[in-house]
């Protein structure tokens, strides 16, 4: 089974998502499953998670609703309010796979090492969930410090932590990332490179990079699609990635972690 571990729904005519301005007009608009389903069938993905892109429970549901009517849309990574007294109350539900905060648009870069938010990320491994950890370089010393605090959790590190790939300056990001990946309750999706990089960048090293840190039973495809299309197509995206990886780690990255860590039935 081929999993894309990380793609969006959206449709900003009916909600507000902040972080869509002008920069990123060519994908303000609906995207929706049916459009979608073109791209699923053109790189042969049979299965995917949706992952929440506003900061409203609201969105949670929607998604959630959109799965059961979605055959392909295998599990959710939601949004829910960390710091609540109960933050996944009434939220029981089995395509919730995956907990998810926005913590890189956070004016504080230590947000994820306050009590009350470790608390909640507690209480997300608790219900038996991986939490995203959307983070740039910025925000990684409090993400290495939550994945050391709670070690029943399990991390999933989005885009590979968006590398500054286009100022060629990524030391800072290396160095703060590498630490992550030794943990073991760790993991990392090679997704969201496409619109870090300047068209024509050679994303391969970095790709291949993720995989020597984390190994590839522990890194995930995810095309991050719509998000893409700024830089790329979802064809093109699926395609860089299988090209950076060998042939005996395409079924780990290509789906049998993806499976495990957001327990996919």
């Amino acid at each position: 089974m081929i999993v894309d571990a990380h793609h969006h729904f959206w449709d900003p005519a009916v909600a507000s998502y902040p972080w869509m301005t002008d920069e990123v007009a060519p994908i303000r608009r609906r995207f929706g499953p049916d459009d979608l389903v073109p791209h699923l069938e053109a790189c042969g993905v049979d299965a995917t998670i949706v992952v929440q892109a506003r900061m409203e429970l609201a969105e949670t549901w929607e998604l959630l609703e959109i799965a059961e009517a979605t055959s392909f849309v295998r599990g959710v990574v939601g949004w829910v309010d960390l710091t609540a007294e109960d933050p996944l109350r009434g939220l029981a539900h089995p395509k919730l796979v995956g907990i998810r905060h926005q913590a890189h648009d956070e004016p504080d870069p230590r947000w994820l090492a306050r009590p009350a938010v470790l608390r909640g990320i507690r209480a997300v491994g608790e219900a038996g969930l991986p939490y995203d950890l959307l983070v740039r370089t910025g925000e990684l010393p409090a993400a290495l410090e939550a994945a050391r605090a709670l070690p029943e959790v399990r991390f999933v590190v989005d885009h590979l932590a968006k590398p500054p790939i286009r100022t060629a300056n990524t030391t800072a990001w290396a160095e703060a990332l590498a630490p992550l990946s030794e943990l073991p309750n760790v993991f990392c999706k090679l997704s969201g490179l496409v619109t870090e990089a300047n068209p024509g960048d050679d994303l391969a090293p970095f790709i291949r990079r993720g995989i020597e840190w984390f190994g590839a039973e522990r890194c995930l495809f995810g095309s991050d699609w719509p998000v893409c299309l700024l830089a790329a197509s979802y064809e093109d995206v699926f395609a860089t990635i299988r090209d950076a990886t060998r042939e005996d780690e395409r079924d780990a990255v290509f789906g049998e972690t993806a499976a495990r860590v957001y327990a996919l039935t």
